[in-house]
């Protein structure tokens, strides 16, 4: 039986990784988005526990109905990979804005997920008939959950770290669905020879004893929790190592390994407690100290452990150390709310029940209370009062969950009387005013830790932190060092500056832009980020509206407050509009064509910004420009390592043939570029460009250009690094970044240690040449933008 729950927990999350991964693509990766999608998932797994008692008769053998669910997840597992893109098309060709797209997402999340989420859901009441309903069954039962967790553990860790890693989303779930077909097998085959002896009429249709309903809150609180506070944890634990999706895999697992360990416990203890629910109680008032525990260790120490991130050179050593700390800050809690579940079962067993009812009601109640720890934490409390409050909030509700076990044990017995019961009320009383002190306690999120994240230690201390806010989506700061330069940080980095070198990228990227098209009126920005891209885009008068496309609120706002002198003032610019959505989202949902697009996304490794750079990303981008218009995508090279580089480059020219690559040298080694696509081959012709610099309503783009070292036309596209054919042999091996697969994330996700830009630019460039006939302009123009190019090739080879 253990055998079968390993390998089904196994399966349903690789299944979970895959669907998500898939129905973001289409439904958006904001925080609405994902918690839209969560609560469907797990929604459906709630209605499957509580359905399936109820519609299956108990005369069925109890492993051969397991087995024809597990038939039934692996064909879902077949259909989704085929259903699912098909269904998220219909989505984006009917989508909205406002509260009904709202309603459609989840109308269409349900019609992916909630099929297979009902048989999951289904398989631990199926199984839980083949057992009596005593205390050691339990127990029996807990060690099944806690077999599914181990299962949960193994999947979470496969799928992200081998099977999306080297190959893609339909090998991942074909892997899933031979497991389900080899556990459906081995469990009809048990069922032939371990005969199964249905329980009598009466004792299947009612309940002998109805279970205490404060038992199901008390459950449905712990749910609630154990989602919220792997809400806040997720967030916390991603600054310290990294949002990639190693990182989510990671916590997830030692989350899910927590669980694990506890069921197992739990299970134990509940063949010899003498009063389970007492001991549920006092395991909720422990999570209080767990949950403190984990506060304080991610925003206190972690942070301080004394190992230098940059010197984990391989994904094994990246692995070692943050699953240590992963397991040093939340495996108490895990294990806690893991024993909670078989605690429960315990508590409310009473001979003669259905066991498949009594598992079911359990399960959908721990569930439901999941669903909105999850949606609450996520969508309401983190954005709008911090973590740390959220934290606070999360102690209390454990301890009102607690105490609700505890009343009726201790201070309603009528069995216990005198001492035992003064006793009892005065360790109450203490646990409540613990409780209050423990959530008192919860420490701030520390700003440096939100500004430098894994490398907050070697930072303390040396650039002062003038703004920390956390959003929905991520949390954002903004530092000044000595010197007075800004830095606005997210996802636990630097993502731009008022640095001369991060200027000069931001602006090139912007004025590019704009430049090149004719009549570039309409232009969408992807990623607010300083807001110093967007800003060099609207302040060209030819551009009439522009869209900046941001996923988290917070950005805008505080942007506009620290880097106005820098980003032209661009959120307050009447003809920009702030379009609060995951750009992809937004491209695939919109009608509206642009004459210019320009992305300046989060770094490749963090979790969700791959879909940004994917090949079919690149051909919705052209669908949505005008025939002459031009896309402009940043690359960095730093934080990256050349394999991740080569796939960004080639998926972007693949999509773009007529493309071309710009670099932002700093002393003439590589640090970053601009990708320049345009949808239509045409000349970039210099001295139009020049003549309008020239006019005298085109002066901010020239100033904003002198700014950044670059006084001319020539100057600023005698940048030049290659074309295509420049680059073929050195993108003869490189991946291309697909839906299917999101190939960059996971290879950016094992480099954000690597420092090896210039290796990798000198790499580059190394068949670069001046491109014959890819620019126009008189002679003289063209000779001295060949001296500009060959100029810099030289001095970065």
């Amino acid at each position: 039986m253990l055998v079968l729950f390993i390998g089904s927990g196994c399966a349903a999350l690789i299944y979970e990784v895959v669907w998500l991964q898939l129905l973001q693509l289409n439904l958006g990766s904001s925080a609405v988005s994902v918690g839209v999608l969560l609560a469907v998932y797990m929604g459906g797994m709630c209605l499957g526990s509580l359905l399936l008692p109820r519609r299956i008769s108990p005369r069925h053998h109890p492993l051969k109905v397991y087995a024809l669910l597990e038939l039934g997840i692996g064909a879902f597992g077949v259909i989704a990979l085929f259903a699912v893109p098909v269904i998220g098309k219909a989505y984006t060709s009917i989508a909205g804005d406002g509260p009904l797209n709202l309603i459609l997402r989840t109308i269409v999340a349900a019609i992916c997920l909630v099929p297979p989420t009902l048989l999951m859901g289904a398989t631990l009441p199926a199984i839980g008939r083949w057992v009596k309903t005593t205390p050691a069954g339990a127990s029996w039962l807990g060690f099944f959950y806690a077999g599914n967790l181990a299962g949960a553990v193994a999947g979470s860790l496969v799928a992200g770290y081998y099977l999306l890693r080297l190959f893609d989303m339909p090998t991942a779930s074909f892997v899933a669905v031979g497991i389900n077909v080899a556990v459906a097998t081995l469990a009809w085959v048990m069922a032939r020879f371990l005969p199964y002896t249905p329980p009598p009429t009466a004792i299947t249709e009612a309940t002998v004893q109805p279970a205490s309903r404060l038992i199901y809150v008390g459950i449905a609180l712990s749910g609630f929790t154990a989602l919220g506070a792997e809400v806040v944890w997720t967030r916390l634990l991603s600054l310290h190592f990294g949002a990639t999706t190693y990182t989510f895999s990671l916590i997830l697992a030692v989350i899910l390994l927590g669980l694990g360990l506890g069921s197992s416990a739990g299970s134990a203890i509940a063949r010899v407690v003498r009063n389970a629910q007492a001991t549920l109680g006092w395991c909720q008032l422990l999570l209080c100290v767990g949950m403190a525990w984990a506060a304080h260790a991610a925003c206190t120490s972690l942070k301080f452990w004394a190992v230098d991130p940059l010197a984990a050179t391989s994904l094994t050593l990246t692995f070692e150390h943050d699953v240590v700390r992963a397991i040093w800050a939340v495996l108490p809690s895990a294990i806690l709310w893991g024993a909670s579940f078989p605690l429960a079962l315990a508590a409310v067993i009473r001979p003669g029940q259905d066991s498949g009812r009594l598992v079911g009601g359990v399960y959908a109640a721990n569930t439901l209370g999941a669903i909105l720890g999850a949606a609450i934490t996520s969508l309401v409390l983190v954005g709008n009062i911090g973590s740390k409050a959220t934290q606070q909030i999360l102690i209390i509700v454990s301890a009102l969950s607690g105490l609700l076990m505890l009343v009726q044990p201790i201070l309603r017995n009528h069995e216990v009387r005198g001492a035992r019961r003064l006793i009892g009320a005065a360790l109450l009383c203490i646990a409540i005013v613990g409780s209050g002190f423990l959530a008192w306690s919860v420490p701030a999120l520390p700003g440096l830790l939100v500004a430098y994240g894994r490398n907050a230690a070697s930072w303390a201390g040396l650039h002062e932190i003038i703004y920390v806010g956390e959003g929905r989506m991520a949390s954002v700061a903004v530092t000044r060092d000595p010197d007075g330069i800004l830095y606005y940080h997210n996802a636990g980095k630097v993502q731009a500056s008022s640095q001369a070198f991060d200027m000069r990228l931001q602006r090139m990227l912007g004025h590019i832009t704009t430049l090149v098209p004719k009549s570039p009126e309409k232009v969408l920005v992807i990623g607010c980020g300083a807001g110093v891209t967007a800003g060099a885009v609207s302040i060209d008068p030819l551009v009439k509206h522009q869209t900046i496309a941001e996923i988290e609120p917070l950005v805008p706002r505080a942007v506009s407050t620290y880097f106005s002198d820098y980003n032209f003032a661009v959120v307050s610019n009447p003809k920009v509009t702030v379009h609060l959505d995951d750009a992809r989202h937004f491209l695939l949902t919109t009608h509206e064509k642009f004459d210019a697009i320009t992305s300046d996304p989060l770094d490749p490794w963090v979790k969700g910004a791959a879909t940004l750079y994917t090949l079919e990303f690149f051909e919705v981008v052209k669908q949505h420009l005008n025939p002459d218009g031009v896309m402009t995508l940043f690359v960095q090279l730093y934080e990256n390592d050349e394999t991740a580089v080569k796939s960004q480059v080639a998926t972007f020219l693949k999509a773009f043939p007529n493309g071309a690559v710009f670099a932002n040298t700093v002393d003439g080694e590589g640090y970053d570029l601009v990708l320049y696509g345009p949808v239509q081959p045409h000349q970039i012709n210099l001295d139009e460009i020049q003549a309008r610099l020239n006019k005298p309503e085109n002066e901010p783009i020239m100033r904003s250009l002198h700014e950044i070292g670059i006084n001319s036309a020539v100057e600023l596209f005698g940048n030049y690094a290659g074309r295509p054919e420049d680059m073929a042999n050195w993108l003869r091996d490189a991946q291309i970044n697909h839906d299917s697969n999101l190939r960059l994330q996971f290879l950016a996700g094992r480099s954000l240690n690597s420092y090896d830009n210039v290796a990798i630019y000198r790499n580059m460039i190394v068949d670069s040449r001046y491109p014959e006939g890819y620019f126009a302009g008189k002679p003289e123009t063209l000779a001295e933008l060949r001296n500009h190019i060959e100029q810099s090739l030289s001095n970065s080879r």
